[in-house]
This record gives structure tokens, sequence and C-alpha cells, in this order.
């Protein structure tokens, strides 16, 4: 479980960035290092390759892939991939489909770019696609993204991703792929009913439990399968809510983590996981509409997945107060109520923890980085995605 925030976070996180204007995003990197470290120590020797997706700042990106335990990057768009190619990375795997033609025809038309990155595919179907729709795709290196998801009867738990499951489906993924010119390089299984979810009750614990065993015999077969067909790089595997569990699988050649190197609100209930809130966002107080109420400047920023009050930002417990349920975090601006508002004047800030976690750096252009390394005190500044002019969907 998550340790709990100390009383004095939000009072040492606003003197720390004083001189800057809010609303601002706050990266301590001291926890950062620690979740890092505690994820490495998760996944007990075998590599996790970042995903970026969870991140969406280079210079976080790279602070983490420059530790040990952390090989490679997990992209989320083609684009993204040739942006981190052009800047010298060469262990990229894209993790998404794409129908992104251009991009896809940009990355078969460059030797180097396509040593650098694997792109995904999930179907005969895909495949097809890429060799009716991107000129000079022989040669492009794919994997293929394996449904991880378990299912008991009609029951489905996990997410909706990819139509592949067996090692027959695989199997005729690979044979239409190699047809076509492409060369299958790794295979993908994300188990989001173990790695998404959190450690709710003892009913989906013996879920996770009985899925785990599933997955890892099923894995294993459709590994075996592909291997007798082609020279598989990259067996991918796991998120953040399973690598303790996940890096026992000897079919896998690595896993995959990102969300926990923030430790958003989404992961305060696993109860594997020892992780230590690292991003923060602030807002400044800019109304007072009555008694035991006040406003704060901007705020909304509501995480995708299903909607819900999980999904929310929070406000730190220290700080006594609460989102408006009639009202919830705004477009503008935020109301929020409880016996910490009267104690607020305007200008203060009101500290958040995002419920994902690199969906927050869709919002802010740089993570203000504080360390209490001699002090809480702003140590420097790393621009997100947005920040230096990207924006990948």
């Amino acid at each position: 479980m998550h340790r709990r925030l100390s009383p004095p976070v939000a009072a040492r996180l606003s003197a720390a960035t004083a001189d800057l204007p809010g609303p601002l995003a706050v990266v301590d990197l001291d926890a950062f290092d620690a979740n890092a470290a505690t994820l490495v120590q998760l996944a007990a020797g075998m590599p996790i390759r970042i995903a970026t997706k969870s991140l969406r700042s280079r210079p976080l990106i790279e602070r983490a892939l420059g530790r040990g335990g952390f090989e490679g990057l997990m992209c989320y768009a083609v684009r993204e991939a040739l942006w981190w190619a052009r800047d010298g990375h060469d262990d990229l795997l894209v993790a998404y489909p794409s129908v992104d033609v251009p991009a896809l025809t940009e990355l078969a038309a460059d030797s180097a770019l396509t040593r650098a990155v694997i792109v995904m595919i999930d179907s005969v179907e895909h495949v097809d696609f890429i060799a009716r729709e991107v000129p000079g795709h022989e040669g492009l290196r794919v994997a293929i993204d394996v449904d991880a998801s378990l299912r008991v009867g009609p029951a489905h738990m996990g997410v909706r991703r990819s139509p592949t499951r067996t090692p027959a489906d695989v199997e005729a993924v690979i044979r239409r792929a190699q047809e076509r010119g492409l060369v299958v390089a790794g295979l993908m299984f994300y188990d989001a009913q173990i790695a998404g979810l959190p450690d709710s009750g003892p009913a989906m614990r013996k879920m996770k439990k009985i899925s785990d065993g599933e997955l890892r015999t099923r894995r294993a077969e459709v590994v075996a399968a592909a291997r007798a067909l082609a020279d598989l790089e990259v067996v991918n595997g796991g998120g953040t809510g399973s690598l303790h569990v996940t890096h026992l699988d000897t079919s896998l050649t690595e896993l995959a983590a990102g969300s926990g190197l923030f430790a958003p609100t989404l992961f305060d209930r696993y109860d594997a996981l020892s992780l230590r809130p690292a991003a923060y966002f602030a807002a400044p107080v800019v109304r007072r509409p009555g008694e035991g109420m006040v406003t704060a400047y901007g705020g909304g920023y509501v995480a995708s997945g299903p909607p819900g009050w999980s999904r929310v930002p929070s406000p730190l417990a220290e700080q006594d107060l609460s989102l408006i349920r009639r009202e919830g975090a705004g477009e503008v601006q935020t109301p929020l109520e409880g016996s910490g508002a009267d104690r607020l004047s305007l200008g203060d800030r009101i500290w958040f923890r995002h419920a994902k976690a690199g969906e927050l750096a869709e919002r802010f252009t740089e993570f203000a980085l504080v360390s209490s390394d001699g002090g809480d005190r702003v140590v420097g500044r790393a621009a997100t995605y947005r920040g230096e002019g990207q924006c990948f969907g």
C-alpha cells in the first residue's frame, strides 16, 4: 500500500515553488527515484521497458532509462517512436497498432529507423492493411499484440484489445506477415485485469490469481508456437501493477512499466506496491463563493477510462478540502469545500494528485522538479512532450 502523505507536503511544495506562477505541475525527484528502485526490485532482474505514455516528458523518461533495470522504450505512436529514434534511441517498441500511413511510410523508407523501431500489429487484417497502404513495407519489424484477458464462460475480464489469442491465431498472423515481407520480431501481452486494477477485495485478488495462472500457461504455449516460426527479439508482458508476478514467467524477455514512477491515485490500493506519490499539480485560489468554500483556477484534469469519481484529481487530504460532487473538477475552475477553505486566501495554492500518470503532462509544458536534497527546493525543469511542441494523440 502507499505510504500516507506526511502532513507538510502541501506546505513544502508551496514553499518550494513560491516563485513560480500557478497552475503548475511538480515532480518530486526523491519519490520518483525511490519508485524506480521499487519497480526494479519487483522485476527481480528482468528488464523493464518504460511505457512513455505514462510520463510524456523526455527528461524524466531519460532519467529512468539511465538507471539499471530499465531498457528500451514502449512508445504509443509511430510518430513518437520516430522522434525518439532521431534523438539517438534504438530500442523502441510501439505498443499500439497504427494506421498512420505517412508515419509508417517514413519509417519504412529509412533502414536506420527500421532497425530502431518495432511496430505493433494484432491481426491478419492489419498485416494486409500495411501491405496494401505502406510503400516499401518489406522489412518493417513488427510485434504481435496477443490478447491477455481472462475469459471464464461468457465473462470477459480485461481490456478489449487484440483479436489474436491462441497459438493458432498467432501462427496465422505470423505466416501472413512473412508472406507480405514483414519481419516478426516480437510478441506483447498486456494483462490489464492484473496490472490495471487495484486489489479492492477478496474477489478481485482471487480473479487476479486465476488470471495469472491461466495466462502463464497460455503465454508459454503462444510463445513456443511463435518461436517455431519467427526469431523473436522481444516478448513483453506486464505493467506496474503486475511486475511482482509477471517476472516469474520465463517465456518473457522483458516487462513494461511507467505509471509506477509517478504513482497516481489509481495505484493507491495495490497489495504488492509500496510507492510514493511523485507527481502533483497546484491550482491557485481565485474565488471565495461562500463560507467553507473556495474556487481554484483550472484543475479539471479528468483521467481517461470508465467515467466516475476514481478518475478525477484528488486534493491532498491534509488540506481538509474535497471536490463538490455536483460540480466536480471544472474546465477552468474547480470549487472545493471543507474546513480547510477558510484558512486559505486568494492566491494560495491547492495541491492535487492526478488519477493517472502521463495524462497530466498533456496539461502542462513542463514539470518543476523538486528535491529535498539540501532542503525542499526547485532543482530544475523537465519539459513535457507539449513543452517540446509534440502531440502524439
